[in-house]
């Protein structure tokens, strides 16, 4: 049913379509990555789309990535965009199911935000920012929000060092021992 919706966002918008594609059953748009916010806008307010209800926002680290379903030339390479930032929407009228997809390279890892759109994605995107290191252009607070400041790298990437050691940040606003600092005792 959504493949409606991928044939009327392919004829709305050809120049920011790259290309779509229906795997088990998900209906997938390839969107270009400066046209995001549009396609965006247009499927959240257009009366025969109202994707109103944002499910998820993430990112696929595709280094080592060599699909089986796929021919050997179209494996993923050092020219060719390491990341995948992917949103899910649903209609709730009309019961769709969409997963926008977008390209980011290794070189320039940035992409649109919709947390303007959508605020529940605005938690998500800074999800993403945190482990996977993609920045959401014209997000409203985009920081770090499980791991700490001084925290090195991004723990989601494929190549980061399952061994590696992150420094130790003494923190003054949390005490040292907190049974001690309060005087209780067990």
């Amino acid at each position: 049913m959504a493949k409606l919706v991928l044939d009327a966002l392919t004829a709305k918008f050809p120049q920011a379509v790259s290309h779509t594609e229906t795997i088990n059953g998900d209906e997938i748009a390839w969107i270009k990555r400066d046209d995001l916010h549009t396609v965006a806008h247009w499927l959240k307010t257009d009366p025969k789309m109202l994707f109103d209800a944002p499910v998820f926002v993430t990112a696929i680290d595709r280094l080592d990535w060599k699909p089986q379903h796929r021919p050997l030339a179209e494996h993923w390479t050092e020219d060719k965009p390491r990341f995948e930032v992917c949103f899910q929407l649903r209609s709730v009228k009309y019961r769709y199911r969409l997963r926008l997809k977008v390209s980011v390279p290794e070189h320039d890892p940035r992409c649109p935000s919709l947390s303007s759109l959508y605020p529940a994605f605005d938690w998500q995107e800074r999800e993403t920012f945190d482990m996977y290191g993609i920045r959401f252009e014209g997000h409203p607070d985009l920081r770090r929000i499980y791991l700490y400041e001084e925290f090195v790298g991004y723990p989601l990437r494929k190549d980061y060092p399952k061994e590696k050691r992150q420094p130790l940040v003494r923190r003054d606003d949390l005490p040292i021992n907190p049974i001690k600092a309060t005087g209780e005792d067990r």
